[in-house]
């Protein structure tokens, strides 16, 4: 509520002093604090989610590998988007660098269709980050959704060039 001494631009949410994200959106926007690491929290956020990843699918059956993975994704989207829209709110931009938790969604898609040894992922991880960092049509279009949705979804765009690459090298024998 406004004194009778502000305008209304004062107390509009923009002109707000940033503040402090919730706890919940802090630990899921940055994936457990790996978002605050540097140089580059992006390329933490993807090793974090790769080490997941590679430490979760040992204990899935290959055959369930993929739906796992795919899965895991669409929950990270589901908790990510509010906890990106939450943490952008709360510290006043678009897209912070320390929101890591749609690197991590696009790294699971990454890997779900590939198998579980350390060439894919290491291809993976390295065709997710160049393909996150290059922003490919339309990739770059799916930034300019709204909030969480923006931050995350650009990401998954991203997850999905760098699983067709990925497949890619594995069924031409490149990556065997």
């Amino acid at each position: 509520m406004k004194t009778a001494n502000q305008t209304d631009a004062e107390t509009t949410p923009s002109s707000r002093a940033a503040s402090r994200p919730p706890l919940w959106a802090w630990l899921i926007a940055t994936f457990f604090g790996a978002g605050m690491m540097r140089p580059g929290p992006g390329t933490w956020g993807s090793l974090a989610a790769t080490l997941l990843w590679s430490g979760l699918a040992r204990f899935v059956a290959p055959e369930h590998r993929t739906l796992t993975a795919l899965l895991a994704a669409a929950v990270v989207t589901a908790v990510g988007i509010p906890a990106a829209t939450s943490f952008a709110r709360a510290v006043q931009k678009k897209d912070p660098q320390q929101v890591v938790i749609d690197e991590v969604a696009g790294q699971l898609l990454t890997f779900a269709f590939a198998p579980l040894a350390w060439k894919p992922l290491l291809a993976g991880f390295i065709l997710f980050r160049a393909f996150d960092m290059l922003k490919p049509p339309p990739i770059r279009r799916l930034e300019k959704l709204p909030e969480g949705t923006g931050i995350v979804v650009d990401d998954l765009g991203a997850g999905v060039y760098a699983a067709l690459v990925l497949q890619l090298l594995l069924r031409t024998g490149i990556l065997s």
